[in-house]
């Protein structure tokens, strides 16, 4: 019996270091996961707050005034410049740098003497892309009648500086019937208020406007007549 009654004691501190260990070990591992933990909980607070603060002060905002107005989107474009149209820039270049002879000049000293209405064309034509210019008489920009003008005063014909006059053949020119026409001779339309140099076939050269240069084209008025100088 005395065996029998000590069994009992013997199995009590076993069992109650099982159970200590039960409640110790889960704590350790409880006591070394809580510092990261609190790390990583304290890392989120401090982001949170920055980003509060960063709201809280605008610096992640924009704000854009009612008076902004965006630019207007354009296309690019672009456009071909022939040859031609070049070289008749170059021209009215040189043209406004000009300094030459005036209709006094070639009046009393012509270039041509002999008076041909062939000529007369050839010399009109020199002149295409010089600028047009009120009340010019040189090259260095025409009107309408200083064209006219200025070329015939190469052939020694006086020309009065006027459509209207030129119109009426003042000076010693004659209206002639359409069918008597001929290249070189003056077409004049619009009642008297422009004049030009006739070429045939319903062309002739001019200098038409402002903003326009001596160019070669279709007489434009069908209410024109025709006037001889120099024959």
């Amino acid at each position: 019996m005395f065996g029998t009654s000590r069994s009992p004691q013997r199995k009590r501190p076993a069992i109650l270091n099982l159970a200590i260990m039960a409640l110790v070990v889960p704590g350790l591992f409880f006591t070394v996961a809580l510092p990261a933990y609190a790390l990583q909980s304290q890392q989120d607070g401090a982001e949170t707050a920055e980003l509060q603060a960063l709201r809280e002060t605008g610096a992640q905002s924009l704000s854009v005034g009612d008076d902004v107005v965006a630019a207007a989107v354009k296309r690019d474009t672009y456009k071909v410049t022939s040859a031609a149209e070049m070289a008749r820039v170059a021209l009215a270049a040189e043209y406004r740098a000009w300094t030459g002879p005036t209709v006094a000049d070639f009046l009393k000293n012509p270039p041509y003497p002999s008076f041909n209405l062939d000529q007369v064309v050839k010399v009109a034509k020199k002149y295409q892309g010089v600028p047009y210019r009120y009340g010019g008489d040189n090259p260095s920009g025409f009107d309408c009648s200083g064209f006219t003008q200025y070329v015939y005063a190469q052939f020694g014909v006086s020309l009065p500086h006027s459509s209207s006059r030129q119109g009426q053949g003042a000076g010693g020119g004659a209206i002639i019937s359409p069918s008597d026409a001929l290249p070189g001779d003056l077409v004049v339309m619009d009642g008297g208020g422009h004049v030009g140099i006739y070429l045939g076939g319903n062309m002739m050269i001019d200098a038409p406007r402002p903003g326009t240069v001596v160019e070669v084209r279709p007489i434009y008025n069908p209410n024109h007549w025709f006037v001889r100088y120099g024959i």
